[in-house]
């Protein structure tokens, strides 16, 4: 009689780490299926962590996730899977003791159902090292997709990508953990929870946080007002502290010949123009992903900008590099396709990856280590001459790419022309820093021209659009082109739905693909839109489509493709100061064109202004020349943004009748010198009698303030309706001279975590000067004199517990080498400047809003300028900005 063999217990592993004669914690029991559940318990333990669990076959299948779920499709997120957890494992909620396996405090973060994608078995898939679900929770929704990784040396645990793919439940990468601050189950906070307010769960065990796989947990000590506040929890995670001199780094000199290690690559700052001086040199901007190449120890990887292996994917290029390349190095470069025309090409990259064939090559740019030795601190120039040495005689499809000194603007014009991505342009003579910095430079190129308007889609927001259908004339039909769903504020498409309507019609003018434009309303076509774009795929349709504007100066029968033309002198290079050969295929990329320079903006919109404007042509920024007619004329164009902030606010004026560089002052009162259009509240001051308090509601008083010289529009925390409760916290991040930008972003983040381990979302904003608005904002529940005991005793307590990196006391003396927590804007009268509000500084810079993702790559905080008005507009106009400061929270009893 043979006997059948016993099937092993999935909670063999649970089980054997725990004594249930010491621990309150669920037995280790396979129950009957309970309808695909799923949760996810957030856990603060010395590495702050997010456990998914989704149920299969009675037991709780579970991954740690180290940075948190993203909605961000672009985000691959690391999930360390762990051992199967049982269904008891569920519902809790609480904090294991210090000392205990797995100590820290735990909430339940989400929970729901999951389903897999149909024709899909999750058993034979997760096997596989794939999974592919939908989930039903309260806060993670629609498709997802995780993906095993391969184990790389002795990796005895399971690395897997988490990643959420593109729906209509799709966002940014902090919109969940981030914003999603309190218990789907009881609605506490993790200090809540930590003190045992509302509920108190524990369970205890004897194992050690060793036997954890991928997170060793020890208990945080989460913050009590009372006592000491916690760290960032980015760094509990492990990350640096950003301080002075970081990014300094080398790498540790290794045996000659001996494989590099993966290093973080430096990442270049999205700009507008090409930078002009012999100090720059200019590169071709390469359509391709970003590879770090090691080679050593007859052994070679590809490594993408993020540390995945993918050197399966790219075989011919670490073949070549095995076969060619002497000695050990670590180069930084991109891998492209070619198409049959030797010219880089997405698309063909793209179906490469996916087929495994196509003309491959890796264009080197940057020579990080040889033979053991850090070059990360010699000179770009000089780094680029060792690459080419390193790569003189290496053949295809390693290839050295070249570089320009000087006149990148026509390399750039000349590769505009020629359909290429555009320039990346970096200092000659700066290291190599492994982050974003101002020291390597995109500049893309874009291409703009007028489509005819052929539907829409709707939008899921309950009106307006989600995108513009568009197309083109080609013989005597029309032809679908895609569409634009990105450069609309809430007043353009109002404009655009109130013109298409009466242009409805049942049936296409085109033919499309049912899945892009499903659920799509046609309209009759006689509406002409101009568009930016970067090019047209294969398919004929557009990539990254951005509206420009209506066009009424052209008839939709004339619009067709528009083709560039030739340029004279192409091939011959002349007036170039070139530091080398080219490749061949790059030779042609440098031409004679004489670069085109815009002239600056001289108020020319203000036509359609409700407000005359006197003297436009004044130059009030005597530093770039800005005039009066282009800050009023920025005001006109970012009306909506800046109202939403500014409108129905007591506001104080920063005037400067004058220009910024001479006399100015702050103006809060008005006796009716301003007109009609700048409107007024009564507010009762100490002294007992009512002043009128100046305010706004529409563009006409917001332009009447720049007529008067305004510049800068500063509000208080509270609106004109209810003076005495206010709707925002603002701690204003205020550094000493000494200090660098890296330490400011750092201190806001710090802040940012240690509010959101109290149950308060925030935002920054960008100050326009050097500093960071950290904005939280609030139910206006309570009254002035609780907010500001708040802000106070919470500055205070961050600056004792951190007081190398803080202090709460204004006095200059005490700032030496720290950064003032202003937290004296949030008391009765007291103002700060508002969001897309110009500032009275050099070169007229913008206080920005921007999310956390953001500010990660951000480098001043005077990033944007008025002159930045089309991109602050589409900005402001974006999904991710959309909920910006927006949240109905109350402040939290100390």
């Amino acid at each position: 009689m043979v006997r059948a063999t016993p099937k092993p217990d999935p909670l063999a592993a649970y089980n054997a780490k725990r004594d249930f004669a010491q621990t309150a914690e669920p037995s280790g029991v396979v129950v009957a299926d309970t309808g695909n559940i799923f949760m996810v318990q957030k856990h603060d333990a010395t590495r702050l962590h997010w456990d998914f669990r989704l149920e299969l076959d009675g037991v709780l299948k579970s991954w740690a996730v180290t940075r948190g779920p993203s909605l961000n499709p672009d985000d691959k997120r690391l999930a360390v899977r762990t051992e199967d957890h049982p269904m008891g494992y569920a519902t809790f909620e609480g904090t294991i003791p210090k000392g205990q396996y797995g100590g820290g405090t735990v909430m339940l973060w989400d929970r729901g159902t999951w389903e897999p994608v149909p024709g899909k078995d999750p058993r034979k898939t997760l096997a596989e090292g794939h999974l592919h679900f939908f989930l039903h929770g309260e806060r993670m929704k629609g498709e997802w997709l995780m993906i095993r990784l391969k184990p790389r040396g002795k990796e005895t645990h399971e690395n897997w990508l988490l990643r959420k793919i593109a729906d209509e439940h799709a966002g940014g990468s902090g919109d969940l953990v981030d914003m999603a601050l309190t218990s789907v189950a009881t609605g506490r906070t993790m200090v809540e929870i930590a003190a045992g307010k509302g509920g108190k769960s524990q369970w205890n065990s004897n194992r050690s946080a060793e036997d954890q796989p991928g997170v060793h947990p020890h208990p945080s000590q989460p913050s009590a007002m009372a006592g000491p506040l916690p760290s960032s929890s980015r760094e509990r995670e492990g990350a640096p502290k950003a301080r002075k001199g970081e990014g300094d780094r080398r790498l540790k000199k290794k045996p000659k010949g001996t494989l590099p290690a993966f290093r973080q690559p430096q990442l270049c700052t999205l700009v507008d123009h090409v930078p002009t001086g012999s100090e720059w040199i200019h590169e071709v901007k390469y359509d391709g992903y970003r590879i770090l190449l090691g080679v050593g120890g007859g052994k070679a990887k590809a490594f993408t900008r993020t540390g995945l292996d993918w050197s399966d994917r790219f075989q011919p290029i670490v073949d070549a590099a095995v076969a060619t390349l002497p000695g050990s190095a670590l180069i930084d470069g991109e891998v492209v396709a070619l198409d049959k025309d030797g010219r880089p090409s997405f698309q063909a990259l793209q179906a490469s990856l996916k087929g495994g064939g196509g003309t491959l090559a890796f264009f080197a740019f940057d020579l990080l280590e040889e033979d053991g030795e850090s070059l990360e601190k010699l000179p770009n120039i000089e780094r680029k001459a060792r690459l080419a040495a390193l790569l003189e005689g290496v053949p295809s499809p390693i290839l050295y790419s070249d570089h320009i000194q000087g006149q990148g603007e026509k390399l750039f014009k000349s590769l505009c022309e020629q359909g290429l991505e555009g320039v990346v342009s970096k200092r000659a003579d700066a290291p190599y820093r492994g982050k974003r910095t101002q020291n390597w430079l995109k500049i893309k190129c874009l291409r703009r021209q007028e489509f005819v308007i052929v539907g829409w889609t709707p939008s899921d927001k309950g009106r307006g659009f989600r995108s513009l259908l568009l197309g083109l004339h080609e013989g005597d039909a029309l032809r679908y082109t895609g569409k634009a769903g990105t450069g609309f504020g809430a007043a353009m498409i109002d404009d655009l739905m109130a013109k298409m309507k009466p242009l409805e019609r049942k049936t296409p003018t085109v033919s499309a693909p049912r899945a892009a434009v499903r659920g799509a309303h046609w309209i009759t076509p006689k509406l002409v839109a101009e568009i930016a774009f970067t090019e047209f795929t294969d398919e004929g349709v557009l990539r990254h489509p951005s509206f420009i504007g209506l066009r009424e100066d052209k008839p939709e029968s004339e619009v067709v493709l528009e083709s560039p033309s030739p340029l004279v002198g192409e091939d011959r290079g002349e007036g170039i100061d070139r530091a080398g050969s080219m490749p061949a295929r790059a030779k042609k990329l440098a031409t004679l064109a004489p670069p085109s320079q815009p002239s600056p903006t001289r108020g020319e919109g203000l036509k359609e202004s409700p407000v005359t404007i006197t003297n436009p042509d004044r130059v009030i920024y005597p530093e770039s020349g800005i005039t009066k007619g282009e800050l009023a004329d920025y005001y006109l164009r970012l009306a909506d943004p800046v109202l939403q902030w500014v409108a129905d606010r007591p506001v104080s004026l920063v005037r400067c009748p004058q220009g910024r560089a001479k006399h100015c002052f702050f103006q809060k009162h008005d006796a009716g010198s301003f007109g009609d259009a700048v409107r007024h509240v009564p507010i009762r001051e100490k002294n007992g009698h009512d002043e009128p308090y100046l305010y706004l509601n529409d563009a006409k008083g917001l332009l009447t303030c720049v007529q008067m010289g305004a510049i800068e529009f500063h509000g208080w925390g509270s609106k004109v309706t209810d003076v005495e409760k206010p709707d925002r916290l603002v701690f204003d991040l205020d550094p000493d001279e000494g200090l660098g930008w890296d330490e400011v972003r750092a201190a806001a983040e710090q802040l940012r975590d240690v509010l959101g381990e109290m149950g308060l979302a925030s935002w920054p904003m960008l100050s326009g000067g050097k500093g960071i608005h950290v904005v939280v904002p609030l139910d206006a529940s309570r009254a002035w004199p609780e907010v500001k005991d708040f802000a106070s005793r919470f500055a205070q307590a961050i600056s004792e517990a951190h007081p190398e990196r803080f202090t709460a006391n204004m006095k200059k003396v005490q700032r030496k080498g720290r950064i003032f927590l202003d937290w004296l804007r949030n008391q009765r009268g007291a103002t700060a400047v508002l969001p897309y509000v110009a500032r009275a500084r050099p070169n007229a810079p913008v206080a920005a809003p921007v999310t956390w993702d953001e500010l990660k790559h951000i480098e001043s905080a005077a990033r944007w300028t008025i002159r930045d008005a089309d991109e602050l507009l589409k900005r402001a106009g974006s999904k991710a900005l959309k909920g910006w400061a927006v949240a109905d929270q109350r402040l939290p009893d100390l």
